[in-house]
């Protein structure tokens, strides 16, 4: 019996397979996005956009798009849940969204950050959080926020199955003890960046991810590591780019951060609609004899 003959959810319930996207410059992408094709990416010279997901119509807008990464990030706690940071958000909050984006996404590799509190006790606490997240959020990779203090965490992902996206530079989780939200790199400092993205490449981190970063220290990370680098406040020297896609397409209010492109206004879009949705029904015009049985 083949695949399209299979009732569903075994099959895909006879619809027609869907064609692989093709980026912005040309590079078909294959049916699945995994890590090696990160590493292509890097080792011929290529691009990769990578966005945040937290809903399936989220995902499967940005799948459809060509996006070649999905982020389930932490920042689900200050972008959904209303908190004012990333801390709050739980382990198990994560799986959910996790799941809900996994479900949705066709073709992009999809990663899920470990939340603050999930992995810092032990790399056993760490294993334990990520299989969750792989056998119940469904996502092929984890993301680490952590200096080369946390490489021996990695190595113990890593031994497990678990492949693991370091993040370095400004990490959201430690906030406090970084004094807010600053650019981490400048100076005496760079050489220690430098030295985390190495140690952490050498435990077996398929990818680093560097946010708040000076451009030229970001290339410089770039030049030294073999794994491709994504960055998101980091200039335009890595391999790949992050954005929130709340403030790529305009969602979110408020002042937003240097690095950040708005691509759209959908929080005007939205509100325009939800004023005409509104005066329609206050003057009796919605719903017609058209949205009538």
């Amino acid at each position: 019996m083949t695949d399209a003959e299979l009732p569903a959810p075994y099959g895909d319930g006879g619809a027609a397979p869907v064609p692989p996207a093709e980026a912005s410059n040309g590079v078909k992408r294959p049916g699945r996005v995994r890590i090696h094709h990160l590493q292509q990416a890097k080792d011929e010279g290529r691009h990769f956009a990578m966005l945040t997901a937290y809903d399936q119509y989220a995902a499967q807008v940005f799948d459809d798009a060509g996006i070649e990464v999905l982020l389930i990030g932490d920042s689900a706690a200050n972008n959904v849940l209303g908190h004012a940071t990333t801390l709050p958000i739980t382990l198990d909050e994560m799986i959910l969204f996790s799941r809900t984006v996994s479900l949705a996404a066709s073709t992009a590799l999809v990663v899920a950050d470990l939340p603050f509190g999930s992995y810092e006790v032990s790399p056993e606490q760490a294993v334990e959080s990520s299989v969750r997240l792989l056998k119940e959020g469904l996502v092929h990779a984890v993301k680490m926020e952590g200096s080369a203090a946390y490489a021996e965490t990695v190595r113990a992902l890593v031994r497990a199955g678990i492949p693991v996206m370091a993040h370095i530079g400004f990490t959201p989780q430690s906030e406090h003890a970084l004094g807010g939200y600053r650019v981490q790199g400048r100076g005496e400092t760079a050489q220690r960046l430098l030295d985390d993205a190495l140690a952490l490449e050498e435990a077996g981190a398929f990818c680093v991810l560097m946010e708040m970063v000076p451009d030229e220290v970001a290339r410089s990370i770039d030049t030294a590591l073999g794994v491709p680098t994504i960055g998101i406040g980091a200039g335009a020297g890595t391999t790949g780019q992050v954005l929130v896609w709340q403030d790529m397409a305009g969602l979110r209010g408020g002042r937003q951060a240097k690095f950040v492109k708005q691509y759209a206004d959908l929080r005007g879009t939205l509100s325009e609609a939800a004023r005409s949705f509104a005066a329609d029904v206050r003057s009796g015009t919605f719903p017609g004899p058209e949205h009538s049985f």
